[in-house]
């Protein structure tokens, strides 16, 4: 399936303009055809669906669990919970991570409520004791259990994989490695360095939408003018490209530095600077002034400011990135609920988990600035802000674009389930990941027990 032509140049034609050369990979099309079929609502608010989810996709994946940077040094933990399994993720004595179930052998009570370090895991209930290697170190009142003589009570241990400053966790055996989960992604992300990253603000809310729902929203940009207008002025949103890569990857790349072809009437290209610096508080400095030189492009007056800006913030040589790479939204995300924005610039990160049921999501939103060579990586802390909170309030224009996707999740979620019709509509490109998606999604849910093991090769 070729990419279809909308209105407005296409990303791959403003690509070919840039004043440096764009990576051959992000100028490849990845699509193929995945049909028409409409999607059942239930997929969204029935309790049944999201128990199969538990049951069969989620301990067979690879699931974003932590950053690098939040366990810096020996006997740092990270507690991770989703879909009911709690996890301890933790830093060894040799600089491994390993991932260790939550529970202790005993009654059954957690080890760990939240983050931290430890010389020790001990259950707070009577006493039991771990190292941090997931070996038992002490059972209170030994004499009392002779029928555990012989028995192995080292804590059971989920896979652990690390690519990019990222850290994952997956239960079950079998299947896909990491790497082989995440094609293409190590090799898009090699130029961009997440490594090389670390956590300045890191924000969570619950929100009454399922956690598929919420993901979905940030899957298109055909959305952004009934839902963001006021970024219409600097956003392509139908110009957008869309790639499918294997069972588990997919990216859409929105241009920025260009109007809306959804918009009637026409604006200067200083016109389109200066929305971009009015809206835009991920790429730009808040109330700066920038000045599009004549016959220049918005675009390529943006790249070269941000290329001059973010190397010297970042302390490398970016004069070979291109215009794109330096203000466009590369959003990927990998299934099933990681979205890592790429690029040469501070980036975003999102997670979607169940928080706790098939109506509630625990949204996440990084942000990852760049360390100088040499310079300590360190990693904000977690805010779970309230249900009537902003995220506006933590992350300013960013924070207000989402709040507007808020808004309508939770409508979405009511929607649905009190939907007659029983059918969902999708784009057949423009909403071509999400059906992407599903169908993933569906190849775990499937009785054959090998059928998401057979992934298709990323290509």
């Amino acid at each position: 399936m070729d990419e279809p032509s909308g209105p407005g140049p296409s990303w791959n034609s403003l690509a070919q303009a840039d004043s440096r050369r764009v990576p051959d990979y992000l100028l490849e099309t990845h699509q193929r055809d995945l049909g028409s079929a409409p999607l059942d609502p239930a997929r969204y608010t029935d309790p049944a669906f999201f128990a199969l989810e538990c049951e069969r996709m989620w301990p067979n994946v690879w699931q974003f669990a932590a950053r690098e940077e939040e366990l810096p040094e020996a006997g740092d933990y990270v507690l991770y919970e989703n879909a009911g399994r709690s996890y301890l993720v933790t830093r060894q004595p040799d600089g491994s991570v390993r991932a260790f179930h939550n529970v202790c052998l005993h009654r059954g009570r957690k080890l760990r409520t939240e983050s931290g370090w430890a010389s020790e895991f001990q259950c707070a209930y009577h006493g039991f004791t771990w190292n941090p290697d997931g070996t038992l170190k002490r059972i209170p009142c030994r004499w009392d259990f002779p029928q555990l003589d012989g028995e192995d009570l080292t804590l059971p241990e989920a896979q652990v994989g690390r690519w990019g400053g990222y850290i994952f966790v997956k239960e079950n055996e079998g299947g896909p490695t990491l790497e082989e989960y995440l094609a293409p992604l190590p090799a898009h992300f090699a130029r961009w360095r997440p490594e090389d990253a670390y956590t300045s603000a890191w924000v969570g809310k619950v929100i009454p939408v399922n956690w598929k729902a919420a993901a979905e929203a940030f899957m298109e940009a055909f959305h952004v003018a009934a839902t963001h207008p006021q970024i219409s002025g600097f956003t392509g949103d139908v110009n957008s490209k869309y790639n499918l890569y294997g069972d588990h990857v997919n990216l859409t790349i929105t241009p920025f530095g260009v109007l809306s072809p959804m918009l009637t009437g026409g604006s200067s290209e200083q016109e389109i600077i200066d929305n971009f610096l009015r809206y835009n508080g991920r790429v730009v400095t808040p109330g700066m002034r920038l000045d599009v030189p004549d016959g220049q492009t918005a675009r390529a007056a943006m790249g070269a400011h941000n290329r001059a800006r973010f190397a010297e913030q970042f302390g490398r040589d970016l004069s070979d990135v291109s215009d794109a790479e330096v203000q466009d939204a590369f959003t990927y995300n990998v299934f099933p609920n990681f979205s890592p924005w790429g690029g040469v610039q501070p980036t975003v990160v999102y997670r979607w988990r169940p928080w706790p049921d098939v109506g509630h999501t625990l949204m996440e939103v990084r942000l990852l600035a760049r360390a100088k060579p040499g310079e300590a990586a360190t990693c904000a802390p977690f805010t779970l802000i309230e249900p009537h909170e902003s995220f506006a309030d933590h992350l300013g224009q960013l924070g207000t674009v989402l709040e507007q996707d808020m808004a309508n999740l939770p409508h979405v979620q009511t929607g649905m389930k009190a939907s007659k019709n029983r059918r969902l509509h999708l784009a057949r490109y423009q909403e071509s990941r999400i059906r992407h998606f599903h169908q993933t999604l569906d190849k775990y849910l499937a009785r054959d027990p090998g059928a998401a093991d057979r992934q298709e090769p990323a290509r």
